[in-house]
């Protein structure tokens, strides 16, 4: 495969609602911005917007939310051809965020769309040449449909590269599900990226290099850390890479992680390094691309929400 072949996202849609500053009513009542979100929704959106042929594989509900997922990305240049338009509802993300810019979640998850995929409808979604498939976050985890995404794996990785973001969800599902299954996906994938915050729950007590060191043992040949203000660390078969944070205003870390993936992918498919198992891939393109992952990260935790930028706005 080559980079002309699009990447394809696949994973769930979530309405992200922010709690909104009271206004002045007596009794006040809760109010709240909604605004189109999920991981790989996020993912999906911002290498479309910096210029890479993106599909997204997803379910979207026939509700409200559905709508506005579908043309957000619509919007931002995604493929939503291959996307099952279903008749569960949509997944809920009720966000307060914190002055210092973090968010404290609560789902709204149960029985939703996302997470109902069958093996025909994905063997439906990937049936054309892909460069890299992406997936992860609920998508791995949430039943029935992540035991059919784990299927996907396997069957797809003699044909595209393999990237994952296990994105843990501890208020949704407990970390040992994580855990338990880590193994399994890193010996399917090429690419696994996480956060320091998914290592506290998944490697507890590790060390990124530590850590890195037992994932490469499960398999997979490029791990990625993204460490917030500490920049972002990488270990291709143990080579190690860092990159520091540019100094950015932070108005809240919503997407920060899914964007910096997206440019992460975005860089590592612009030097023809997708479509397969990554043997070709060298150090001064991990660091390029870890790199322009952060500048895409900066961009968006300098925003409310997850809203990433156009090609035309980093060149600005």
């Amino acid at each position: 495969m080559t980079a002309e072949h699009p990447i394809a996202v696949l994973g769930e849609c979530v309405a992200d609602a922010f709690v909104a500053p009271p206004r002045g009513e007596d009794p006040a009542p809760l109010a709240l911005d909604v605004f189109p979100g999920g991981g790989p929704a996020n993912t999906a959106v911002a290498l479309a917007r910096l210029g890479t042929p993106t599909r997204f594989l997803g379910r979207l509900s026939h509700d409200v939310f559905g709508r506005l997922f579908a043309s957000r990305l619509a919007e931002s240049d995604v493929d939503v051809s291959h996307t099952v338009r279903a008749p569960e509802p949509s997944t809920l993300a009720v966000a307060d965020v914190a002055e210092d810019g973090s968010a404290d979640y609560a789902f709204h998850a149960q029985q939703t769309a996302d997470f109902q995929w069958t093996d025909e409808e994905l063997a439906s979604g990937t049936a054309d040449p892909l460069s890299c498939l992406h997936t992860g976050s609920l998508a791995l985890v949430q039943q029935p449909g992540g035991a059919a995404v784990e299927r996907l794996l396997a069957k797809i990785r003699d044909r595209a590269t393999v990237s994952l973001d296990p994105n843990v969800r501890p208020l949704l599902v407990d970390p040992a599900v994580y855990r338990a299954a880590l193994p399994r996906w890193c010996a399917a994938a090429d690419i696994l990226r996480l956060s320091d915050d998914d290592l506290a729950h998944l490697r507890p007590g590790a060390t990124p290099d530590e850590a890195a060191d037992a994932f490469h043992a499960d398999g997979v040949p490029l791990v990625v850390v993204t460490l917030g203000a500490e920049g972002v660390m990488a270990s291709l078969d143990g080579n190690r890479f860092r990159v520091p944070t540019p100094p950015t205003e932070v108005v809240d870390t919503v997407g920060a992680g899914d964007s910096f993936m997206a440019g992460f992918l975005h860089a590592l498919g612009g030097a023809g390094a997708l479509g397969g198992r990554l043997d070709a891939l060298t150090g001064s393109q991990v660091s390029e691309a870890l790199a322009f992952g952060v500048r895409v990260a900066a961009a968006v935790v300098s925003v409310r929400g997850a809203n990433p930028p156009w090609a035309r706005d980093l060149d600005q």
